[in-house]
């Protein structure tokens, strides 16, 4: 069974709240576990290009599109891709995929863990 992973911060507010859970999805993948990240909220901009990263952070849309890479299936809810980040009505990268709260929910139902950030 995979672990869930649901974000909602937006990349670069001031904590490494985004940046943990990033982290920790990839050393879930490297011990070889399935992990599914939902992006919600402000954490939306994680799927889009063209957010860059304050001088000296990690660029937390490569991390995610690394791990899109590496097998992690990465869905963005459609109503915050609608209503939140701060590149609002950004296109989205290919790899995230639209979705919407029945999948998060059947995802939820269906993981063994679910972790929010």
């Amino acid at each position: 069974m995979a672990i869930m992973i649901i974000l909602n911060h937006q990349p670069y507010d001031g904590t490494d709240v985004t940046w943990n859970a990033l982290r920790l999805a990839k050393q879930l993948v490297d011990d070889g576990e399935e992990v599914r990240i939902f992006l919600m909220n402000d954490s939306v901009d994680l799927a889009r290009d063209g957010i860059e990263p304050p001088a000296g952070v990690e660029d937390m849309v490569q991390m995610t599109k690394n791990l899109i890479a590496s097998g992690v299936v990465v869905k963005v809810c459609g109503t915050c891709q609608q209503r939140c980040g701060i590149a609002v009505g950004q296109p989205y990268y290919d790899g995230a995929n639209y979705s919407t709260m029945a999948e998060c929910s059947a995802w939820v139902r269906d993981s063994e863990k679910v972790l929010t950030f």
